[in-house]
């Protein structure tokens, strides 16, 4: 039974592996969904916008990893 716990945590590693990473893509995609609602804006627009929001959201995860795994 020790196998199947082993493989559920790497099943959920796939999907989660920097907690951090997912809670700012959900908040982002909610605040998205929030500001697209109220804002009339056209479709490019809120693509871009989605488009540049995760954007910055990978690249503060890919800072914050280098950092944290920067060689001494």
């Amino acid at each position: 039974m020790n196998w199947i716990e082993t493989m559920g945590r790497e099943l959920y590693g796939l999907f989660v592996d920097d907690a951090g990473f997912a809670i700012a893509i959900l908040i982002w995609l909610g605040v998205f969904r929030l500001l697209s609602r109220s804002h009339a804006m056209p479709a490019w627009a809120g693509a871009l916008a989605l488009f540049a929001g995760l954007a910055a959201v990978l690249c503060e995860s890919v800072l914050r990893f280098a950092r944290s795994h920067q060689r001494r």
